[in-house]
């Protein structure tokens, strides 16, 4: 009966909140209705005088193509009605951030950088998408917007190692991460179920690692060449996203030992040929030709190391002799200390290519030098890793399990993914998601923002996982960009209009408003 009145709710007050917001997610800083109507048509000139623009207009022009229908052309002079790209010329702003005027005769979008005007396009593509066609026009509402975002990093992980889903709907994904103005995307490409790169001095680690999944140890073979890594990479830069590929070490390494076990490390009985080697000397050089190779394959210039749950699966360790002798040698105390021994060294080999190291929250207490490596705070249960983390003075992204974790069922009716004595990750928890509340204010500025993690040990097919993201994304957008203004009821409103563009892009998702309108996918 609840969800019944809000839906009622929700139906009835769309109307009045159309005229008093902008339909966009996430919702701009600032922004005022101003007079008149822009139509929007076939007439409309495209229009720049900064040839570093060009790649954003013709984002723009696929966009409004895609999403509408309406092939605005780029022009050389502004005409009678316009579209105008430009960047200030000496700002002072937020980087990402931007500024809409429209005018029944012009839209001006203006960025502090490249960042910006693409942000600005991507606001008023949604403001476009929010509105049907009458006469072969689209009538928009004048609004001036002034916006910049909250934190600078934004991001989305997604775990292909357990299930694979392919270049095709990664790029869908990044089309909706770019909607969302998210803009880093973390691809976790290596764990236990497959390897799912490939590294041409160690052609086994696709060949035979990549073999599997979570749910099917003798699933065919699938893994991303390096030409399809360059071509998803390259998609992703025009969208404004980087990627950040995951290489998980010391643990979560069996796809990999199965491909080449001398360097293998054992493992527990639950956890077979969980770890690397630490105690094998040839284990480093095979870890930093690998490491050489996926650096080569993205200029992000950041490589996440993993770091986590070594504990699970280092049983071995304890009888290995090799390992023995490294803790004599070094004076290490513990396995704990082994594991950050190992971190530490292929740190070096990151550092040495000159990019950045990131691991999950088990390094923050590592000697990793704080100006070249990020910690991301995963164990919401465990807030003093986040706070050994700032002490050490990490920069740190906020990814914590509750609410961010999107194997986490959304609604209490759901029985497949994860359910914790009844915890779950539900929509309204990842809107109302405050990163600000871990921190005090002097250690604010070592949050770079917050991100969600997709772990698919329960999406083993596409539409599975577009449940398990879908609406939660918009609602990660605006809590990684807004920084005053919130609102669910507000937020709500708008996603109805978004909850259409998922339909017509063919994403099967939950509906929050109509919570038994579509059918929980089976895994």
């Amino acid at each position: 009966m609840k969800r019944f009145l809000m839906s009622l709710i929700v139906l009835f007050i769309i109307p009045f909140y159309a005229l008093a917001q902008p339909s966009i997610i996430p919702l701009p800083q600032e922004y005022n209705k101003a007079t008149g109507i822009f139509n929007l048509n076939n007439n409309v000139a495209l229009v720049t005088d900064d040839n570093s623009l060009l790649d954003e207009a013709w984002y723009l022009q696929k966009e409004l193509l895609r999403h509408k229908g309406i092939p605005v052309s780029l022009q050389a002079k502004r005409q009678n009605m316009a579209i105008i790209l430009s960047k200030e010329k000496s700002s002072k702003k937020t980087n990402g951030a931007y500024t809409i005027k429209m005018t029944p005769s012009s839209v001006e979008i203006i960025g502090a950088d490249d960042d910006g005007v693409f942000n600005g396009i991507v606001s008023f593509v949604q403001m476009a998408t929010a509105v049907d066609s009458k006469n072969n026009n689209l009538p928009l509402n004048c609004w001036n917007i002034t916006d910049a975002p909250l934190y600078q990093w934004r991001g989305l992980m997604l775990d292909e190692s357990r299930h694979f889903f392919g270049k095709e709907k990664v790029k869908s994904l990044l089309d909706w991460m770019a909607f969302y103005k998210l803009n880093k995307f973390h691809w976790h490409l290596t764990d236990e179920p497959g390897w799912r790169i490939q590294i041409k001095k160690y052609p086994f680690l696709s060949l035979i690692g990549g073999i599997g999944s979570f749910t099917d140890s003798l699933a065919p073979t699938a893994y991303y060449t390096q030409e399809e890594i360059k071509e998803v990479v390259a998609y992703a830069a025009e969208r404004k996203i980087e990627v950040i590929p995951e290489i998980d070490m010391p643990g979560h390494a069996r796809a990999a030992n199965r491909a080449y076990p001398q360097f293998s490390g054992g493992g527990s009985a639950k956890y077979p040929d969980f770890t690397f080697d630490p105690g094998n000397p040839g284990t480093y050089q095979y870890m930093t030709d690998i490491l050489r190779e996926i650096n080569a394959l993205f200029p992000s210039q950041m490589i996440h190391l993993g770091g986590d749950e070594v504990s699970f699966g280092n049983e071995k360790w304890n009888s290995n002799p090799g390992v023995q002798s490294l803790m004599k040698q070094h004076n290490l105390k513990n396995l704990k200390d082994v594991e950050d021994y190992f971190l530490q060294r292929m740190a070096d080999s990151v550092f040495k290519l000159n990019s950045k190291v990131l691991a999950w929250d088990e390094m923050a207490t590592a000697t990793l030098p704080a100006a070249q490596s990020i910690i991301f705070w995963w164990r919401h249960d465990k807030p003093a890793q986040l706070q050994a983390a700032l002490k050490n003075n990490y920069p740190v992204v906020l990814c914590p399990r509750i609410p961010l974790y999107f194997d986490f069922v959304q609604d209490s009716s759901h029985h497949v993914g994860r359910k914790w004595a009844g915890t779950i990750a539900a929509l309204k928890d990842v809107y109302d998601f405050d990163a600000s509340k871990f921190v005090s204010d002097n250690q604010k500025p070592l949050v770079m923002g917050v991100q969600a993690n997709v772990w698919t040990e329960h999406m083993k097919t596409a539409q599975r996982l577009d449940y398990m993201i879908f609406p939660r994304i918009s609602a990660l957008a605006e809590t990684a960009w807004s920084a005053k203004g919130k609102n669910y009821s507000d937020f709500l409103n708008r996603l109805k209009i978004h909850l259409k563009l998922f339909k017509q892009d063919g994403i099967y998702f939950f509906d929050p408003l109509q919570a038994l309108k579509y059918s929980e996918p089976e895994l």
